[in-house]
């Protein structure tokens, strides 16, 4: 048989889903399926919390006018930097008094200045939902008292709400997972499929010899019974 190559069209798309649905299914599902159980038995959930913190006027004896959206828009993100700076993360840890580096309480915690308001939000991410938020209360409560010694004459910093214990996880996203491993699937076990009956030469039914001879059927062996 000449080894032309075929043109694929709306039919012999069908043709090979129909042919290969048992693997496309099972390929999908399997994927699903794993994916599920991964994210509900593996990975331990991520719980959030997080502190809001409003910014005052500053404390000099500046006279302000219209400009106060201005001023106090960068005056957020002063102090957003303040917040993120290894003096503040320093005294938070020192104050928790756990064995954590650095390093690794600052990929933990987040600021960030809420756009158009005099608000910064601090949140930070961990296993255990009670220490998510004992560190964004300790957290705010040293960056309110270090932006004090790096900045007296900044604004009045004032914590507007506190941190409460999370009762739901952040991550996994289990249901986003699932539909994510459910289409990366589709996908993997169509390109599967369509890979095997390009690769698949052999001919076993009456439309194979259609399709790949152009030839008529003139006569089928039937298979004989046990």
């Amino acid at each position: 048989m000449e080894n032309e190559e075929m043109t694929l069209d709306l039919q012999d798309f069908f043709y090979i889903i129909k042919k290969r649905l048992k693997l496309i299914v099972l390929i999908t599902l399997g994927c699903a399926v794993i994916t599920g159980l991964v994210s509900v038995f593996l990975i331990k959930p991520t719980y959030e919390a997080s502190s809001s913190i409003i910014v005052g006027k500053p404390t000099n004896n500046i006279k302000t006018d219209n400009n106060d959206v201005m001023m106090y828009q960068n005056l957020v993100k002063t102090y957003a930097q303040i917040a993120q700076s290894d003096s503040v993360a320093k005294a938070a840890l020192n104050k928790l008094n756990e064995n954590i580096t650095l390093d690794q309480f600052q990929k933990m915690v987040s600021v960030t200045p809420q756009e158009g308001t005099q608000i910064l939000t601090i949140k930070a991410d961990s296993k255990d939902p009670n220490e998510a938020a004992k560190v964004v209360d300790t957290m705010a409560s040293s960056f309110i008292s270090e932006s004090k010694k790096v900045f007296p004459t900044g604004g009045d910093i004032q914590i507007m709400d506190r941190a409460q214990i999370p009762n739901k996880p952040v991550k996994p996203k289990k249901t986003l997972n699932v539909a994510i491993a459910f289409f990366l699937g589709l996908i993997v076990s169509v390109g599967i499929s369509f890979l095997l009956e390009y690769q698949d030469n052999t001919i076993k039914t009456e439309d194979d010899i259609d399709r790949y001879l152009e030839l008529p059927v003139i006569g089928v062996i039937p298979k004989a019974g046990k």
